[in-house]
């Protein structure tokens, strides 16, 4: 069943019930996120407005990781997550998230890119 269009929990200033004149059109259908996680990599499409298709990431085992002392970008494997201050949670179950921090092959690197919309990992090396 598609959910309520918004505001409709509270009551009108008489006391009376707000009741939904439309359902929701389909570019205001709600979907679960997706949550990346270390694994083969697999991208999965998602419906945007228009009908156009984003590719985000639902495993992932390499990230494009930038040294800032070198200047360059390296593509490397993913070891592990070893933090996520997004929630615990998502430390504990490995998921990548922007703002995590990843264990990769040149050491710890910090997630900059969003690998559920943008459908790849970037990061940024941590000394």
């Amino acid at each position: 069943m598609v959910k309520a269009v918004e505001n409709l929990r509270k009551r009108k200033e008489t006391g009376g019930k707000r009741r939904p004149y439309r359902g929701r059109k389909a570019a205001e259908a709600d979907d679960y996120a997706f949550e990346t996680a270390v694994g083969e990599t697999v991208s999965s499409p998602k419906r945007t407005r228009g009908g156009s298709l984003n590719f985000g990431l639902r495993y992932a085992n390499k990230a494009n990781v930038f040294d800032p002392s070198t200047k360059k970008t390296v593509k490397t494997d993913i070891v592990r997550v070893t933090a996520n201050p997004a929630n615990r949670e998502y430390e504990r179950r490995g998921v990548i998230t922007r703002g995590a921090t990843i264990e990769t092959k040149l050491g710890k690197a910090k997630v900059t890119s969003k690998p559920s919309d943008d459908g790849v990992v970037n990061g940024v090396l941590i000394k």
